[in-house]
């Protein structure tokens, strides 16, 4: 049996988890009600929130926060635990304990899952847990990063990461082969995708390595490719969320663009080639700006906005809430351990690999005493202005089988003479039945 077979099966396999799981939890659950203050219990509990990070660093700072949560609530929680799920299973892992009724306290949710999420019921509104939290200064939460999570008057999770695409540049082998810095051209205008792929075609044939890397694409996770035909202005779907539009021109001409930049210019790894830009395998990668924490000094490096398209210059970001299951056994609890988690004092730490909601704490100065690998300058750039006017990767209430019918279709994309427009027909054929569901 072929990869592409069995990674087809486990992914529609969790898109009818996902769905299932939601229904059960919410049943669970046993009502919408918004969560207040908790309620002592008889015994301190000890609660346990999902995350995908395995970074120690971030995991240390996690737990220092929870344990001075303890030590200053010790009539209500003995212990926080972080248990972490690996990223390219997160999901399906999270869907399993939830119909198995293992349902997590907390749980870090991909906002390609959000609409779903929230909508299901399974999630307690937390807005008057925040709302009422002495100090918590819901106020300075950017109101346009909690749409995501919101439904009606409630908001059933905590957009705790904002972190813009950015482009990472390795310095080293741009000026090695010639090519001009795209801080330059940044500063000059000319930073367009045209631009970056002629300077990753050249630097690759110049070092032997790969040019551009859409980070965590791989041919698999199409949604990513958000961060290129958000250049041209183009979405796979409406927005409101019924409407298939892979087929608009704006999508046609930015896949037909990073088909050609693949398999006719060489400015990208071809499907099967893995390159981390990370360890030195390219020039350029297109990815969250919380992956700073990676850089090492073994290469000199910058970081720049996404580049220019034809429709101009568009920021996405990759946005990441944390919700409470109404299936959890001690949600009041829960809730305000997150209210904790997420105060302004304990964002401002956060920041240094999750760009907090708080209008506060977006500015350079601010996150560059959190981020010392980058510059106040670097962070009001790229972060900063990175998120005014986003737009986030593709979410739909119905994302999780969505997803792997796209992908499945995108298959048929990935090889050179491939007919981009009937690819992309065949692709609002198949996922308009499920826009439609």
């Amino acid at each position: 049996m072929s990869v592409h077979h069995i990674r087809n099966r486990r992914t529609a396999g969790t898109a009818a988890v996902l769905g299932t799981a939601l229904a059960l939890s919410a049943c669970a659950g046993g009502t919408d009600a918004p969560v207040g203050e908790p309620e002592t219990p008889s015994e301190p509990v000890d609660l346990r929130m999902t995350v995908w990070t395995a970074d120690e660093t971030q995991l240390d700072l996690f737990q220092s926060i929870a344990d001075a949560y303890v030590a200053e609530n010790p009539e209500l929680v003995s212990s926080v635990k972080f248990e972490t799920i690996p990223f390219e299973d997160y999901t399906t892992a999270l869907t399993t304990q939830l119909a198995g009724g293992n349902a997590p306290d907390l749980a870090w949710i991909f906002e390609s899952n959000a609409p779903e999420f929230v909508s299901s019921g399974a999630l307690v509104d937390l807005r008057p847990v925040l709302e009422g939290t002495e100090g918590y200064a819901f106020e300075d939460l950017v109101p346009s990063a909690l749409t995501l999570w919101e439904d009606g008057d409630g908001l059933y999770a905590y957009p705790f990461s904002n972190s813009p695409f950015a482009m990472f540049v390795n310095t080293d082998q741009i000026e090695a082969a010639g090519q001009p810095n795209p801080v330059d051209l940044v500063a000059d205008g000319g930073w367009t995708f045209d631009a970056a792929r002629d300077i990753a075609a050249a630097t690759a044939e110049k070092s032997g390595k790969q040019g551009l890397v859409v980070r965590d694409f791989d041919y698999q996770s199409w949604e990513n490719l958000a961060t290129v035909w958000s250049g041209w202005k183009a979405a796979p779907w409406s927005a409101d969320g019924t409407q298939c539009t892979f087929t608009d021109p704006a999508m046609v001409d930015a896949m037909t663009w990073f088909h050609d930049a693949v398999f006719t210019d060489a400015a990208m790894p071809a499907p099967g080639t893995t390159a981390d830009f990370f360890a030195g395998d390219a020039a350029m990668t297109i990815t969250q700006i919380s992956r700073a924490s990676a850089l090492d000094d073994s290469f000199h490096w910058d970081i720049v906005p996404l580049p220019e398209g034809p429709a101009g210059k568009q920021n996405v970001v990759g946005q990441a809430g944390v919700g409470v299951f109404a299936a959890g056994e001690h949600p009041d609890v829960a809730a305000d351990f997150l209210a904790y988690f997420t105060n302004a004092e304990n964002a401002e730490q956060l920041a240094a690999y999750f760009p907090p909601p708080r209008q506060s704490l977006l500015n350079g100065d601010s996150l560059a005493a959190a981020n010392p690998k980058l510059t106040a300058e670097q962070l009001e750039a790229v972060v900063v202005q990175g998120v005014e006017d986003a737009v986030t990767k593709p979410a739909h209430k119905n994302f999780a089988k969505l997803s792997e019918t796209v992908r499945a279709e995108l298959d048929a994309l990935w090889v050179e003479d491939a007919d981009v427009e009937a690819v992309l027909t065949d692709t609002c054929a198949a996922i308009t039945p499920l826009l439609e569901d």
